[in-house]
């Protein structure tokens, strides 16, 4: 026999079933409205570094796709973690988000204190492309070969010196990494992006660098550096007459960098497929695979549960990366 107090509960979750609805179909004309102004991708590196380059290529295209303007803001500093921070603590509404290397998975494994948490305060959108890190010398310099750079490095009392885009950086930690295996001396100088620490190379204030193929490719082409090496197990098709570190002897040896999107934790899951369905479309743009080809990137284009497995696996990989190369905490 039903009571009144069964009728006023049977009521109640009717009521609470009715508001659950309408906040379901709310979100959903919201996200179905999205988006009605422009969007903002922030890059925590300087304009012209690998992440830069990759980052605007993608904005530019995803724009013509979403049909709202995606405005490209630098925030650099503190390896990336400047304008990773503000994302982080920005609306989470789509109309921020994060343009960053696989350096977002690696500082939490170099600095002990942050003022975000790289894997829970972000939704992982997609992996915008995959790249080779290219090791570089100045055009005159007497190394020509991997086996040069391990002689030059053992006959020199101070040990060669090698640039990167920041402490902790893929580029960092692939000259750590073969500096251990190499069994050699070098001096690791971090530089605030790739671009400053180029043209410290170009000018001969350092010896070699491990960089990402996208800002080391106008370099290689002009002739101002020489490339010597790719760090991936197999040749890439922009350099293809450039050979692995691996075929020099070190057949372990097996390092590349990428790039992806995240927006702020909370952002409705509708807007994050979006946009990542927004990338995707872009990154098959003839004008966008042209631009990374010449880069040396591959462009992906993952979902984003996809590019959330991804994420965790690299974390992992890199974390003992850092271990190998032993990077003190900061």
């Amino acid at each position: 026999m039903r009571t009144y107090t069964h009728y006023r509960f049977a009521r109640l979750l009717g009521q609470c079933a009715f508001v659950v609805l309408g906040a379901t179909g709310l979100a959903t004309q919201a996200a179905a409205a999205y988006p009605d102004k422009p969007i903002k991708m922030v890059v925590p590196y300087p304009p012209g570094g690998p992440t830069d380059l990759v980052s605007r290529g993608a904005a530019a295209a995803m724009a013509e796709v979403i049909g709202q303007p995606i405005v490209v803001d630098n925030k650099s500093g503190a390896s990336g973690m400047i304008g990773a921070d503000q994302v982080a603590r920005s609306t989470p509404d789509g109309y921020t988000f994060l343009a960053n290397a696989s350096l977002h998975v690696i500082n939490p494994h170099i600095y002990k204190k942050m003022a975000y948490d790289s894997f829970n305060d972000f939704v992982p959108i997609t992996q915008l492309a995959a790249v080779p890190l290219v090791l570089v010398v100045p055009k005159d310099s007497p190394i020509h070969s991997v086996a040069d750079l391990v002689k030059e490095a053992k006959a020199s009392e101070a040990g060669l010196n090698f640039g990167s885009a920041g402490t902790a950086s893929a580029q960092h930690l692939s000259g750590e990494s073969f500096k251990g295996v190499a069994g050699i001396r070098m001096q690791h100088v971090p530089y605030k992006g790739s671009a400053p620490a180029l043209t410290d190379l170009v000018g001969r204030q350092l010896d070699l660098m491990f960089d990402s193929m996208p800002s080391a490719m106008p370099f290689i082409k002009s002739g101002q550096l020489r490339a010597i090496a790719v760090t991936t197990a197999k040749r890439v098709t922009a350099l293809p007459d450039v050979p692995t570190i691996a075929e020099a002897g070190y057949p372990d040896f097996d390092i590349s960098t990428w790039y992806g999107l995240w927006a702020p934790k909370g952002t409705p899951d509708a807007v994050v497929q979006k946009l990542a369905e927004t990338a995707k479309k872009a990154l098959q743009n003839p004008k966008v695979k042209a631009q990374y080809a010449t880069m040396g990137a591959e462009p992906v284009g993952s979902s984003p549960q996809e590019f959330a497995a991804y994420v965790r696996s690299e974390g992992k990989k890199w974390a003992e990366l850092v271990k190998q190369a032993n990077v003190p905490l900061q």
